[in-house]
Parts: structure tokens; sequence; C-alpha cells
């Protein structure tokens, strides 16, 4: 009952925000929620042994969320911004340890910041770029799929599907995320893409659910490694943001490049 709850409150204040809030603090909000997640991956990588410098690999993690969000016009001005960043990410984590450590830290504090930052720099560049129905289009995506996933799960798992990495998670779970997830696409998709036809709409909304699967997988596996149950405990039922954005970082990069690539109308 406590993870229906906070997840409708979820829906509702994020519903809200794409709705009602200004591009500029509509970003300013997916910032914040990149920080908590930032700093929760940060734990994970405690955890796995890695000493990464929170201020400075935040602040890289901005700079690859402000490349992201910038029009493609502009990227070529805050480049010089990511270099310096890359350097000065590169020297601290040479400074605060030896040996092979450091490239454990390296990779663990740019690894960190592309995985949260260009991921959520990219939905609020949809956003800007786009409009609401976009964003909600592919959140709507993930939320449907996860939940059919869950659901399904429950009543019909039996079969593992990566028993290693995440026990509680099926193929008949993973079966019913397919399939919500296509039948959120093609519907919702005749009037937020109405320029692409259902033989386009359903292998879309497919490869997105897989990639989402991997994303989930793939923070599962990090907090196995690390001997976390939970990225934190900052949502009642659902554990902290980076358990209930997992697959959004891995969907909203796809789902992005496929706009970039097939839609004339769209401008990154």
């Amino acid at each position: 009952m406590t993870r229906l709850v906070s997840g409708l409150v979820m829906v509702v204040l994020v519903v809200a925000a794409i709705w009602f809030l200004p591009t500029a603090w509509l970003r300013v909000l997916v910032l914040v929620v990149a920080c908590a997640a930032h700093r929760e991956f940060l734990s994970l990588a405690a955890g796995l042994g890695a000493r990464v410098p929170a201020l400075v690999s935040g602040l890289l993690m901005a700079c690859f969320f402000a490349l992201a969000v910038a029009p493609a016009a502009s990227i070529g001005e805050a480049t010089p911004f990511i270099g310096l960043a890359l350097v000065v990410a590169g020297g601290l984590a040479l400074a605060q340890s030896s040996g092979p450590a450091t490239l454990v830290d390296f990779g663990a504090m740019l690894g960190g910041a592309i995985y949260i930052g260009v991921p959520l720099g990219q939905l609020a560049a949809l956003h800007a770029s786009s409009g609401r129905w976009l964003v909600l289009q592919v959140l709507a995506t993930v939320v449907v799929s996860d939940s059919a996933q869950y659901y399904a799960g429950r009543m019909f798992g039996k079969t593992p599907l990566a028993p290693a990495v995440s026990p509680k998670k099926t193929v008949e779970g993973a079966i019913g995320g397919f399939v919500g997830g296509i039948v959120l696409m093609t519907t919702m998709g005749k009037w937020v893409l109405p320029m692409y036809p259902l033989w386009v709409l359903a292998p879309l909304g497919a490869a997105l659910v897989a990639v989402g699967i991997v994303g989930d997988l793939f923070e599962s596996k990090l907090k196995r490694a690390a001997d976390i149950k939970d990225s934190s405990h900052l949502i009642p039922g659902h554990g902290g943001v980076l358990d209930r954005i997992d697959a959004l970082l891995f969907v909203t990069p796809v789902f992005y490049a496929f706009l970039v690539f097939t839609m004339p109308r769209f401008h990154a």
C-alpha cells in the first residue's frame, strides 16, 4: 500500500511539474533530481571501493547535464569547459589514490557524471524543444512498463530473468513489461507521434522496454556488488531516486537519438 500511494504521489507531482513549470524552472528541478541521483551513485561507488570527490564529480555531472541541454550550436562553446572539468577530475583522482585504484576512482567519477547527467539533460532538452507531450510519452512508457513488469512478475513470475543480478525479476514479468510498453507507445503515440505508423511505434516501444530492463539490471548489479539493497530510503516503498530512474537513464538516450535521426522538425 505504501508503494502504491507514494507512486501515485510521484506521478501527480511529476506530471504537474512537466505541465505547469516554465522550461527554466523545470531544468532546475531536473538538475536537483540529477544531483540526488548522483549522490546515491557516489554511495554505491564508495561501496565498491572508489574514492570520488563529491563536489568535483557533481560539477562534472552538471557539465554533462548542461551539454546535453544546450542547443547543438552551443556545444562547441561548452566543449572547453568539459575538457577542463575532465582534466581537474583526473588530477584529483590521481592525487588521492595510487596504483590501479586511480583508474577505478576516475572511472567512477566520469562514468557517474555521464550516466546521470546526459540522460536527464536530454530529458530537459526534450521539454524545451518539443514540449510537454514528448516528455510525458517517454516517462509514461517507462512507468507503465515498470508497473507491468512488477505486477505481472508477482502474479505469474516463475522463471528467473537474471538470478545472479536481480533474483526477483522474472521472464514473465519482462513479457508483461513488453506488452505494457508497446501498448502504451502505440496508443499514446497516435497523438504524440502521429507522423510515425504503428509498425514503427511498436518496435520503438519494444526497444525502449528492452533498454529499460537493461538499465534496471545495471543498477541492480551495482547495488549487489556494493552489497546495498536500495540506493537510499528517500521514497517510501520505492527506495532512492536512482532506484526510480534507473530504467529512464537508459531509455531517454535511445528515445532522444530516435527523434534526432528520424523526426525532421526535432532540433536538439
